[in-house]
């Protein structure tokens, strides 16, 4: 079984410009401390596909542990969890090992391994001329559909917020195939806002507490995990 993460030939045009909203996510093979994956095995689900910089670190097992604690209520939104950093699979698990005799926190989600640094490039964790290997804190949050809907990232020194992670995965899939969108620091059971009106027929039409160009609205539709 090799070692090396190998990268889908369809990467294409992709690979020589930054990942961007709306694009498919790179499809790859690799090593996990759950057996080998692709990524396309998560098609069909949401995806929370994240680096971090390097193992046995302590703002990334601060982020581990947080995660792991919160992996229930991820799958209540049918969002996966999947890890990469460049270190090998052996430090993979051994991490993984101690957190969990250390703090007693077992960490339930698969750690991709990337020596060959061939995921990181593609997804533009790690700049082609960075001169380590420790990549930033990326999260890409990618639909069922394997479309990058989401890009969040957070320097080396700041570890990210669990808690504004599970509102982007609710916020995404509340608007997602619905007329309504999420407004700032919205949650479930929050006023959701109308998108604006196109034509002067629909402005007309508009009512709520708002106006046409910010019309909020009580959130009757889906409820948490729909």
């Amino acid at each position: 079984m090799s070692t090396e993460a190998s990268i889908s030939a369809n990467h294409g045009a992709i690979g020589t410009r930054p990942l961007r909203i709306g694009d498919v996510a790179p499809d790859f093979q690799a090593r996990t401390t759950k057996g080998e994956m692709r990524l396309s095995d998560f098609r069909g689900r949401w995806l929370l596909f994240f680096s971090h910089p390097a193992d046995f670190t302590p703002v990334c097992t601060s982020e581990f542990m947080g995660l792991a604690r919160a992996v229930d209520r991820f799958e209540q939104l049918d969002c996966a969890l999947l890890g990469l950093s460049v270190d090998s699979l052996y430090a993979h698990l051994a991490w993984l090992e101690t957190i969990q005799e250390r703090f007693g926190v077992e960490i339930p989600f698969p750690l991709v391994e990337d020596p060959s640094m061939a995921v990181c490039r593609a997804y533009g964790m790690l700049d082609l001329t960075a001169q380590n290997s420790a990549t930033v804190r990326a999260t890409y949050v990618i639909d069922p559909d394997g479309v990058i809907r989401a890009l969040v990232w957070y320097p080396m020194s700041v570890g990210r917020s669990v808690e504004e992670l599970l509102r982007l995965v609710e916020a995404l899939r509340r608007s997602e195939g619905n007329a309504v969108m999420t407004p700032e620091g919205w949650t479930p059971g929050c006023d959701v806002v109308r998108p604006v009106p196109t034509t002067q027929a629909a402005l007309r039409k508009v009512g709520g507490n708002g106006c046409w160009f910010y019309n909020p609205v009580p959130d009757t539709g889906r409820k948490r995990g729909q």
